[in-house]
């Protein structure tokens, strides 16, 4: 569906994008992170149409954004961190107004009805904008990038400045809207782009560092194959039994966390999973497990481990790398926000 290709962009001789390559699939929620800087906002503005490229392609359901802007652009919703509304105008004005500017062919009334019913603003569509709470103004900012079916969201930063209740409905119906739609979400809020994204893509210094799944990424880039379990039990015994697991390196008593029970520290080898065993043995000995972690990175593990250290994953060196060692500027039109 959406098909970026060697793309780069450059102010004089500073780079902020580039020669950066990434898909993303139709039906797909696709994150998109970045810390400042990084080159992501000037790269959703060029998916959208606003900047143009100096080179690389990219396309919209097979429409070149650069070559055919009007085409390509009937296919994308944009929900910028700033909701482009109109303060004084009621939300049926403004919605009436946006349906008019994109020249949608659909019936207006019964196609904005089903778009306030499907972001519930139904109850404000006669107030005024400006009177509006910041959660019902981004669901306003929502229903204008919906307006025409199109076939690609790109929503940047939707959930900022809500309450977790509101950040919980928006998470909900990002997820709706992926049935028939391709949605690129950028956020701060990273624990929520993890819940709700399929794949992740991280930019730093205007290069692609990460392109995968939350957790295949944990995986290649964390070493530890460990399990810290909550055992209830004889600590020998249990220090025994766990020894005794096939797959078990080592196991190491980290003291007593709740009353009762050790915490306990076991290095498995490479590619074993012990969890069935493991619970099986307790099982048997009648030994509660009352906590486990299987020390999985998260999303914010991976984002600090791949932004400060370039070791970690490295990224091929393009084109423009051989050409110019500059980073992306934090200027000029480039106020870009992870």
């Amino acid at each position: 569906m959406i098909e970026v290709s060697h793309l780069t962009k450059r102010y004089g001789e500073k780079y902020a994008v580039r020669d950066i390559s990434f898909d993303v699939k139709d039906g797909e929620i696709l994150g998109f992170l970045g810390p400042n800087g990084a080159g992501k906002s000037t790269t959703m503005n060029i998916l959208t149409g606003y900047l143009s490229s100096n080179e690389g392609t990219v396309k919209i359901d097979g429409v070149d954004v650069l070559e055919q802007p009007l085409k390509a652009k009937k296919n994308i919703g944009y929900l910028p961190e700033q909701p482009p509304l109109y303060p004084d105008m009621t939300v049926d004005e403004y919605l009436t107004f946006v349906f008019g500017l994109k020249q949608c062919k659909l019936g207006r009334e019964a196609h904005l009805a089903e778009i306030c019913g499907l972001v519930r603003i139904q109850n404000v569509r006669g107030r005024l904008i400006r009177n509006l709470s910041k959660g019902y103004k981004q669901r306003v900012g929502i229903a204008q990038a919906l307006i025409g079916n199109p076939d690609v969201l790109i929503l940047d930063e939707p959930t900022v400045g809500l309450d977790p209740k509101q950040i919980i409905e928006i998470r909900t119906l990002i997820k709706h809207l992926s049935r028939k739609h391709t949605v690129i979400l950028s956020s701060h809020i990273l624990p929520e782009v993890q819940s709700v994204c399929e794949r992740i893509v991280i930019i730093n210094e205007g290069r692609i560092v990460a392109d995968d799944t939350t957790a295949n990424l944990s995986s290649q880039i964390s070493t530890d194959h460990r399990l810290i379990a909550r055992i209830a039990g004889p600590e020998n015994e249990v220090r025994d039994a766990l020894s005794e697991l096939t797959g078990v390196r080592k196991c190491v008593s980290l003291g007593e966390h709740e009353a009762d029970s050790l915490d306990w520290q076991i290095e498995c080898d490479a590619g074993q999973d012990i969890r069935r065993a493991l619970f099986s043995v307790l099982s048997a000995k009648e030994w509660p497990l009352l906590a486990l972690d299987t020390g999985e990175l998260t999303l914010e593990d991976i984002f600090l481990r791949l932004t400060t250290d370039s070791t970690v994953l490295p990224a091929k060196r393009t084109a423009a790398d051989n050409t110019a060692e500059e980073t992306a500027p934090e200027q000029q039109g480039e106020d870009d926000n992870a």
